[in-house]
C-alpha cells in the first residue's frame, strides 16, 4: 500500500479561495487591458480620419467625399465588410485600413478585402481602388512588405502625416 498524504481540508479551501481570487484579478487586468487597447485604436483613428478627411489628397489625386468605420452585409452574396476609412472621387476609391501598430497580418486581412469591397459596393467596380495602410507605428519589416504589395504607408512622423504612394498599384 502506498503512503499517500493529503492537504488538510483548511489549506485546500484557502488555496481555492486565492486561485478564485486571481481569476478575477486577471479577468480584471483584461478588462483594463482591452480598454487600453480600444483606446489606443480610437486614437490612431481619429488622428487619420481627421487628417485625411481635411486634406482630402492622396496620391497626387483629390478625393470628394469619404465614409469612416463603414460597415456593409450582403446576405445574398454572403459576404461583409468593414471599412476605417474610405475616399472617393469620380473615378477612384481608397481603402484605408488604421491600426496603432501595424502588423503583418494587417497587411493580408486589407488585400482580402480588395476583392470583397467591389463585389458589396458595385457602383464602384470600375473605379481605380487603391490601398493604404496607416499606422502609428511601423516597423521596417511591415512597412517594406507593403510597399511590395503596393500599398500606401500612412504613418505619423512627428506632427505631420505622412504618405509613402511612390509604389502603388490599382487593385
Amino acid at each position: 500500500m502506498r503512503n499517500e498524504t493529503f492537504l488538510p481540508k483548511a489549506t485546500f479551501e484557502s488555496a481555492w479561495a486565492l486561485i478564485q481570487e486571481n481569476a478575477q484579478a486577471i479577468k480584471a487586468m483584461q478588462k483594463e487591458l482591452g480598454g487600453i487597447s480600444n483606446a489606443n485604436g480610437a486614437m490612431a483613428e481619429s488622428y487619420f480620419v481627421n487628417s485625411l478627411s481635411k486634406s482630402m489628397q492622396f496620391a497626387g489625386q483629390h478625393y470628394n467625399g469619404y465614409f469612416s468605420n463603414l460597415k456593409k452585409k450582403d446576405k445574398l452574396l454572403n459576404l461583409q465588410g468593414e471599412y476605417d476609412l474610405l475616399l472617393y472621387n469620380c473615378t477612384s476609391v481608397v481603402m484605408i485600413e488604421i491600426k496603432y501598430k501595424a502588423d503583418k497580418e494587417d497587411i493580408e486581412e486589407l488585400l482580402e478585402k480588395a476583392p470583397i469591397f467591389k463585389q458589396l459596393f458595385p457602383q464602384y467596380a470600375n473605379f481605380d481602388l487603391y490601398l493604404g495602410l496607416a499606422a502609428l507605428h511601423f516597423n521596417k519589416k511591415v512597412e517594406k512588405e507593403s510597399i511590395k504589395h503596393g500599398i500606401a504607408v500612412i504613418k505619423q512622423i512627428g506632427d505631420t502625416m505622412v504618405i509613402n504612394d511612390a509604389h502603388l498599384r490599382v487593385f
